[in-house]
Parts: C-alpha cells; structure tokens; sequence
C-alpha cells in the first residue's frame, strides 16, 4: 500500500476498527435503524473501517414473541434496506444485527453491508434455551439452514455461519461473525474461523448483566484474543433494551492477541462508539512463529476447508490517519510502576535460578566476576550475590575483581570498590596496564611506546586481558567466570569476541537489555534489597556515562568514550530491537513506530526513573539513521559472535539471541535487503 502517505496507519497494517452501542426502543426498526446510522457516519468520519453493532440492533434483542409478528418482520426488512441504501456513501463496513426469515423459519443474524452491497449474513449457531434465555422459542439455530443464500434487501447474498471476509486492499485483514453464545461455548466458531485465516473475530451480542458478569465477558473476550492470536470485538446489547425481567449494560470491547485495548461506558444511557487501531502485522507475526497453530490447523482441515471465503474492499481513506494506539517507548520496560516491579522481580528470580542451578549442577560454591562500576556488571554482581544468598553460601564466595586499565576514570573505579564493599563479596583489584602494554610491545604496537595509536587492537587487547585473568582466576579458586554482557551488546555486536567480555562460564544478562538494565538495578534501591551504602553507591552508577572505558582522555575523572556516539541511543536500539527480535517488522514499520513512539515526549507514559530533561525525542531522519546502524550491525557484522555464545537464562517473550535457545542465523548474511527497503521507503525526514 505504498501509495498511501507514509504517516497513515493502514500503510503499515494497522485499521481502525468501531465498536457501536446505540440507543433502542424495543420492536421499533425505523428509531433503531436511525440511531444506527448516525453512529456509523460518526465511525466513517473517524477512519474506521469496520463497525460493529450488537445482536438484534435494529429490532432490539427483547422483542420476545414479537418477532413472530409480521409488521416487525415489514419494519426489519426495510430498516436492512435503509442500512444497504445509506451504505452507498458511508465509508465504513457496517455490521449489524438482524431477525431475518428464511426457509420458513426465523434466525438470528449478522449482516455485514459495505458502500450498497450485502457481504452477506451469518445465523448463530447457538441458542441458549437456559436460565433467563429462551433464544430457541423464536429462533432456528445455523445448523437447521438448508440454504447457501437468502435475499436481503433485494440481493441474493451468501448465508451461513461459514463464512469468512477478506480484505482484497487490506493485508492481513480477515473478518468472522459469531453471535453472543457462540463465544461462550467450549468450542466457538471464532475458533474455527481463526485456524482458516480469520484475524478479526467479531462478536455481536445482547449479553444481560447480572454480578460479576462484566468481568467474566472481559476475561472471555482477552482469552479468546489470546489463544486465536486475533483480535476480538464485542458488542452488547444496551440502554432501552426491555426491564422486563433483565438489565443491560451495554459493553464494548476491543481486544487483540491478550491484551483490552479499548472498553466503552457500562450503563450509558447515551450511543457509544468505541475504536482502537488493530495491529494486524503483530498478529500476522506471532501466528507465523506458532508452529503449533499451523498443526491445529491441520488436525481441523476438513472442516476449514469448507468455508466460504468473500473478498471485500474496504473503505480505506487515502490520506494521512494518525496512529492512536499507544506504543510504548521502552517496550522491555513497563511504565506501569506496578507492572514493572512485578518484571523485575521475575527477571532477578530468571537470573538467580539459572546460576544457581549451574553451580549446583557442577558442584562449584564460588564465581568469578569483573566489576568495572558500570551498569552490566553490576546487575551481574547483584545476582551473584542473591545466588549465594540462595544457596545458602557466604557472599565472600562471590570473588570480584575490579581491573583498571589505561582509561578506567576515578568514578568507575571508585564505585566499583564501594559497590563490592557494600555487597559483602570478596573485593579485589588488579591493574592490568602492565600486562597489557607487554602484550601491545609483544605485538609491536606503538601504543607500548607511548604513542597515541588508539585503534581496535589497543582496546581489545585491555578487553581481552580481563577476560584472561578472570579465567585464570576461576581456574585458580575452582570457581566459574560470570558473564556481564547484555542483549543489547550482543544485538549490536559491541563485545570483544573470544577472549573478551563475551565469553563466560555462565552469564546472566545475556537476554537483559540495557534499557531493563536500569530499571533492575533501580528497582533494587526502591526494594532497600542491600541497605543505604549499596543504595547510594547504585544511584551513582545508574547517573555515569555509558561507556566501554578503554581510549584514555585528557580528564581522568569520568569515562572517556560514549558507546552510544557509536552504536547508537540504547533506548532508540533496544525498541528497535524488540521488533525486529520479536516479529521480524519490517524497517519501515520499525521507523513508524518509532516515530510514532519517539517524536513528542510531552506524549505517552514515561517510566518515572527518567527525569524531565532526559526525556528525549528523536526525528524521523535520527530513527532512520541508526535503524541503519542497527540493522546493518544486527544482520551483517554480529552474528558470528552471537553463534558460540555461553549458556545464559531467556528471561522474556522479546527473545534472547542464544544460538540454541532462541534465535538462529547465518553469520554470513547480508543485510542488503533490510537496507534497501529502509531507504526505498522510509522518506529522511
């Protein structure tokens, strides 16, 4: 969909959807059929493309044996045909509900109408005859169809609960209707519909509420958003609905692959008109990484073989539609406070059972780590230290090494004694200047004689040392080497291979991003977990410049180098990692929704360890740039490094880069294709 502007949702696979609460006066079509229009005028004004209405909308649910009554039947059939005939100019696929007669019986049904057409209409399949329902009294169930079309409004349209409608200008857009008890069964047709390509499951209802109702319908609804990989919208039935004996209150809700995105007003005694932006790419994603969803298919290929499938145009405007879905800016991080304390708390038992089931399984009591006074190695020392805690073993087990090298600055090195003082571990120093400037003379660098040579082979040669003696250290004290380095380094492939900080025995914040990072460590301060000197000297790590400490500088007094003036803003990479890691989007989407994440910080939630004048903003030109750096990083130049990785614990769904836990690929590819569609697609600014 290229011709579309490139800051319009349904460019990127999005759609906005509408679900409708009208107002009803009970067997009154020509009232219903009124309010049912304005509201779907209001949709089409909104973009929306589709708008659902609940069960029975246009004669009310509550008619009872009125339905049997002829003028009701008169007043429905011409309210349909308003509906088809006001259709023609209303940008919005309409789907109402209906009594229709056919084969000499009545069922109850969806019709779906697009601009003047009649898609067709869906009888329920079930018919609850229980409690306070007596559906069977009026009405014939799906299964007592003969029919394969019935004529509404003077056109012959299919008809049946077979049927799926599929957007021919939409990718990933496939629509199934099902009424009320048809969702509440063991097995829903939705289901069905789903393992034959459905995305967008639509369920139109006239549910009453009684307590605890509501939430059994939410409950219902994420589920079945979840187990489908789909999006789910329903409808109910609302104000002036019959008192007779029951009350309504109307709900509406929008969910997609688990999570609410959008609830009307219960209880309104005004029409409704409830929308959210369907993320159809996401669900296309996580459907094609579920093998076992493909399986379910196959064993169900009989029955899904037989369903219609009718090809729609949706009504998409052609200009710019805002995205107003929410897209986080930390995606591996919770703004939520509670949510967040919550996943990192998991996190910190993931990283702690991994090590500690390690060393219980080799019969090892001791572990070996560098501590620079920067943020990795710190989370490492804290799980270190829990672990032992765990396993009922001294912290002074846990031995830690400080390394000063020819650019370690004052703060970092500072920090690091106070942090291993505070934790209670054994605290070491060993400056490993000497043993790297013999390696550098060994080699016939300049940089042994002084010169200012600062190139690869003179900060690996410091990184490599570390890692020499921590291994020789593990060797010495029988002891395994913990590994420091995170998922965004490995992303980015800004580790030292081999013999530098990324080999380890075992490491523990292999699948942690640096973003997580932060928040771990913060939270660990919040919780009081090591006391007020371990608190204040956390706090002073979490403020100091990342940083890799290895090109030395005039001022020794604070780190020399930025990582990030390299590879990037951590933030702006680790998003882009998680669509990339976790759906495989392609880089004009990731763009988009960065974009759209990152343009406006006055926008949005914001984790609140991030004070005002950090809050930062990145232009679409500055996203494209170092998407580029990412993907050219990520898919050309890291993954051999990625390919012999140590064992490491995944902690969360945004993957882990572990070549047998995870994520496998060639360390030979090119990211040619990653580029080329960044730059054919994504404008500079």
């Amino acid at each position: 969909m290229h011709e579309l502007p490139f800051e319009s949702l349904y460019r990127h696979d999005f759609a906005r959807v509408a679900v409708a609460v009208p107002r009803l006066r009970v067997a009154d079509p020509a009232y219903n059929v009124e309010q049912t229009l304005l509201l779907a005028r209001q949709a089409a004004a909104d973009a929306v493309v589709l708008t659902v209405f609940p069960e029975l909308g246009l004669s009310c649910y509550t008619a009872d044996d009125l339905f049997h009554q002829d003028a009701l039947d008169d007043a429905v059939q011409a309210a349909l045909a308003r509906v088809v005939a006001e259709s023609v100019d209303i940008d919005t696929v309409l789907v109402v509900g209906a009594p229709v007669r056919t084969q000499g019986r009545l069922f109850n049904c969806a019709v779906a109408v697009c601009h003047g057409m009649v898609l067709g209409a869906v009888p329920k399949s079930y018919l609850p005859n229980y409690r306070e329902f007596y559906e069977k009294r009026q009405f014939a169930a799906a299964r007592e169809n003969l029919e394969t079309h019935v004529t509404i409004a003077g056109q012959r349209v299919p008809f049946g609960a077979d049927l799926l409608f599929t957007a021919a200008d939409l990718d990933g857009f496939v629509f199934h209707l099902e009424i009320c008890e048809d969702g509440w069964v063991p097995l829903p047709p939705s289901g069905y519909a789903a393992l034959a390509g459905a995305t967008v499951l639509i369920n139109l209802s006239a549910s009453n509420i009684v307590i605890g109702k509501a939430d059994y319908r939410r409950a219902l609804c994420t589920s079945h958003s979840a187990r489908y990989l789909a999006a789910y919208l329903y409808s109910a039935a609302g104000h002036g609905e019959s008192t007779t004996d029951l009350a309504w209150d109307g709900q509406a809700l929008v969910c997609e692959n688990g999570d609410l995105l959008a609830e009307g007003e219960r209880f309104a005694d005004h029409p409704q008109l409830v929308t959210a932006d369907l993320d159809l790419r996401r669900l296309a994603a996580d459907r094609l990484r579920t093998t076992s969803f493909a399986d379910n298919v196959h064993d169900h290929r009989e029955r899904l073989s037989r369903l219609r499938r009718i090809e729609v145009e949706l009504p998409i405007p052609t200009g710019t539609v805002d995205l107003r879905r929410e897209i986080e800016r930390f995606p591996y991080v919770p703004a939520d406070p509670a949510v967040r304390n919550e996943r990192c708390a998991e996190v910190q038992h993931i990283q702690v059972e991994g090590l500690s089931t390690r060393l219980r399984a080799t019969g090892t009591e001791r572990v070996v780590i560098g501590v620079s006074g920067g943020l990795d190695s710190t989370l490492a020392l804290i799980v270190a230290a829990k672990t032992m805690d765990r396993l009922g073993l001294p912290r002074a087990n846990v031995l830690a090494y400080t390394m000063p090298g020819f650019a370690t600055s004052t703060r970092t090195r500072t920090d690091a004694h106070r942090l291993m003082d505070a934790l209670g571990v054994t605290a070491q120093e060993i400056d490993i200047r000497p043993s790297a400037t013999q390696m550098l003379r060994d080699l016939g660098h300049p940089a042994a004689d002084g010169v200012p040579q600062y190139d690869i082979t003179y900060e690996n040669v410091q990184a490599g040392e570390r890692t020499s003696h921590l291994f020789r250290l593990a060797n010495q004290h029988g002891a395994l080497v913990v590994g420091t380095g995170d998922l965004s380094e490995l992303a980015l492939g800004w580790c030292t291979f081999g013999v530098g900080d990324h080999m380890a025995h075992y490491s523990v914040n292999a699948s942690v991003p640096k973003t997580l990072i932060k928040y771990l460590i913060a939270w660990s301060v919040d919780t009081a977990q090591f006391g007020p000197a371990a608190g204040e000297v956390l706090a002073s790590i979490l403020r100091t410049e990342i940083s890799p400490e290895l090109v030395p500088d005039t001022d020794s007094s604070a780190p020399s180098q930025s990582s990030e003036a390299t590879v990037g803003p951590y933030e702006l990479q680790d998003f882009h990692l998680y669509y990339l890691l976790r759906f495989g989007y392609l880089p004009s989407r990731i763009a988009y929704l960065a974009r759209h994440a990152w343009s406006d910080p006055s926008l949005g939630r914001w984790p609140e360890l991030i004070p005002d004048d950090q809050r930062n903003a990145y232009d679409l030109a500055t996203i494209k740039r170092w998407l580029a750096e990412f993907l050219r990083r990520f898919v050309q130049t890291s993954q051999f490094k990625r390919s012999t990785l140590p064992n490491a614990p995944k902690v969360g769904s945004g993957g882990s880069l572990s070549p047998r836990g995870d994520w496998r690929a060639p360390s030979d590819a090119s990211a040619a294709a990653w580029l080329d569609e960044l730059a054919r697609n994504v404008p500079e600014g």
